[in-house]
């Protein structure tokens, strides 16, 4: 099939940009227009996704790809172009979307603002960013725009950069994810030095390592194979928020509420998971690197999970839901399963951003984001609480709505392959309904005092609430035991087998489980929410602290990072400095006694003369002596 709207997939993150040089240019002013330019480039761009997208629905669309040369150099080539394959086509299509229902959501929520411009500006770059890194057609252009995403994140978490919090999480997002970058950094040399001619583009990349006898030609080993792989992975993991580069995702919460939904639904947070996605054959040839994925992955859904369910922050929870179920994604790709991976990426793309948009209203209309100082928000919040209520049933993965199927595509392929993994996926599951349960009847049940004046969000707010609803609701049907449509496209092969009665019965009843025991504790209240806390208080102080993972990091890497620069900033001051000091101020003495010296008096000059032959006499008639 003639692919058509795919050879201007270029056009779509140039929208954005194009919002941004214009927006940049305005400044502050005209924040009516500067909030409708970001809505409609981004409109434009969901509008060609779309198109793309379609076009790609048809079972013989091949994939499209189109380069030009950027730098040359003896016989090495580098490129910059674009690639248009089933993947990336569905990441444009949620990527748009979400950011196209953020910027709508923007104009309620950030109204009152006067940076909204500048706002809307660095959304527009963000946006542009991620687009970039989807349709990049080979590995160094991905990690430029990689690392633009990473720029941006540290301008949007940092956006009320009055507040101290907001700087300091700013800056810990942009060093934490420093880390991952580096590794993929060198992954991308490695390839570049082993790949023949040194190509980095994906197609090359997937002819390579499609199979043993092409690595063996060009020389990459089993071992090879495992280092840059898990150093891709690595990468992905900074970005991605996984164990233990996580910590700069919960902090991330001190930007606008909005940002927290784009960064934690379908855009820089699935840039790991796309990320390992887009490079699966590499990791394919590594069953060592494909544990490390699964593993690590199926730690950092249950580790969050727990955190989670002691948290007292609206979007702390949410966000310590996001590191939990990327850890999901993470565990379905470490098992092999890419289309359980981005199925969930998918669906988890629309209920988060709505949970987190949801969260923002609510945070709209009571100003605290203390779950304990809420309730009763159900009946004044009646849009809010209901569609806030859709988002954690997908979330907990309760059927029919899209989380439960995505989630029974993981747990099928963790049954199939490691029962181990299956067991920490369902505790998971359990701890996801149980806190989501929690917060749900805290805010919107009982009643509160500090809530009496809450009323509903405009309209602006509500209604990307109610689209993402929507599509919380439908968007697990494309994939389900009766309709394996997206797994055979996806992948371009026959669909994956993922029907599993057993293991669809258990997680339904875990997940009711969850809800149930919250619903008891904090809804109707039959059991004492401090029954856990009271008996076992360190385990709560545990869970509060987040494990300690934070001061475990700044004791092991913060502090003697600090002595040293200390160490550095004094030997440079006292050491490096003092040593052109006295050099400079040797050369001021000298040149101030020479001053003195030649100030156009014979007499001093005839002193001078007389001194200098007395010291020479002396020394002639001491050298004789001697």
């Amino acid at each position: 099939m003639e692919s058509i709207y795919s050879q201007y997939v270029w056009v779509i993150p140039l929208f954005p940009l194009l919002a941004f040089l214009i927006l940049t240019a305005l400044g502050r002013q005209m924040k009516e227009v500067g909030s409708w330019i970001g809505i409609l480039c981004t409109l434009a761009s969901f509008g060609m996704a779309i198109l793309v997208f379609v076009e790609r629905l048809g079972g013989n669309a091949s994939d499209y790809s189109q380069s030009v040369d950027w730098i040359r150099f003896g016989d090495v080539r580098l490129t910059l172009g674009f690639e248009v394959t089933n993947l990336n086509a569905i990441m444009l299509l949620v990527v748009t979307l979400v950011s196209l229902l953020v910027n709508i959501y923007s104009r309620g929520y950030m109204k009152d603002d006067e940076r909204i411009t500048v706002f809307y500006s660095y959304v527009a770059l963000f946006t542009f960013s991620m687009l970039g890194l989807v349709i990049s057609e080979n590995m160094l252009q991905l990690y430029i725009f990689w690392e633009l995403v990473g720029v941006c994140s540290f301008l949007l978490v940092g956006f009320w950069f009055h507040k101290p919090a907001a700087k300091a999480a700013a800056k810990k997002a942009f060093i934490v994810t420093r880390i991952g970058d580096v590794a993929l950094f060198i992954a991308i040399l490695l390839l570049f030095w082993y790949m023949p001619g040194h190509e980095l583009d994906f197609s090359s990349i997937q002819n390579v390592f499609g199979n043993q006898e092409t690595m063996l030609a060009a020389g990459i080993t089993g071992g090879i194979t495992t280092l840059i792989a898990i150093l891709i992975f690595v990468g992905a993991v900074g970005k991605s928020g996984q164990f233990p580069l996580h910590t700069w995702l919960p902090d991330a919460m001190e930007g606008p509420t909005p940002i927290s939904a784009l960064i934690h639904a379908a855009t820089m947070v699935a840039a790991g998971v796309f990320l390992v996605a887009r490079t699966f054959d590499i990791f394919h040839q590594s069953a060592a690197a494909m544990e490390v994925v699964a593993y690590v992955g199926g730690f950092t859904a249950i580790f969050a999970a727990t955190i989670g369910i002691a948290q007292n922050d609206i979007k702390r929870i949410l966000a310590y839901s996001t590191v939990s179920q990327l850890g999901y994604m993470m565990l379905a790709l470490g098992l092999g399963s890419v289309t359980a991976g981005i199925f969930h990426l998918f669906t988890h793309a629309f209920f988060k951003a709505l949970l987190f948009l949801g969260a923002g209203s609510v945070i709209h209309a009571v100003h605290t984001q203390n779950i304990h100082k809420m309730g009763g928000l159900g009946s004044k919040m009646k849009i809010t609480a209901w569609t806030f209520g859709i988002g954690a049933l997908a979330l907990s993965g309760i059927p029919p709505f899209s989380g439960f199927w995505s989630k029974d595509a993981i747990l099928t392929a963790a049954w199939d392959s490691n029962k181990g993994l299956f067991i920490v996926g369902i505790v998971a599951a359990f701890f996801t309904a149980f806190y989501m349960a929690r917060l749900f009847f805290l805010v919107f049940a009982g009643t509160s005092a500090e809530t009496k004046g809450a009323q509903e969000s405009p309209g602006s707010m509500t209604m990307p609430l109610v689209i993402l609803a929507v599509l919380a609701v439908v968007a697990g049907f494309v994939y389900t035991p009766f309709n394996g449509w997206f797994g055979s496209w996806l992948t371009g092969g026959e669909a994956e087998e993922h029907a599993n009665a057993m293991v669809m019965i258990v997680s339904t009843l875990i997940g009711l489980i969850g809800i149930g025991l919250g619903w008891l504790m904090y809804g109707k209240r039959s059991i004492p929410g401090d029954a856990v806390s009271s008996r076992v208080p360190w385990l709560t102080t545990l869970l509060e602290r987040k494990y300690y993972i934070d001061e475990l990091q700044h004791a092991i890497f913060v502090v003697p990072l600090k002595a040293i620069g200390k160490a550095a900033d004094w030997f440079d001051n006292r050491i490096v400095d003092g040593i052109v000091r006295l050099v400079s101020g040797a050369t001021v003495f000298v040149g101030r006694a020479s001053v003195r010296l030649q100030n156009g008096q014979l007499q001093t000059y005839g002193a001078v003369a007389l001194i200098g032959c007395v010291i020479l006499i002396v020394a002639i008639a001491g050298r004789r002596l001697w």
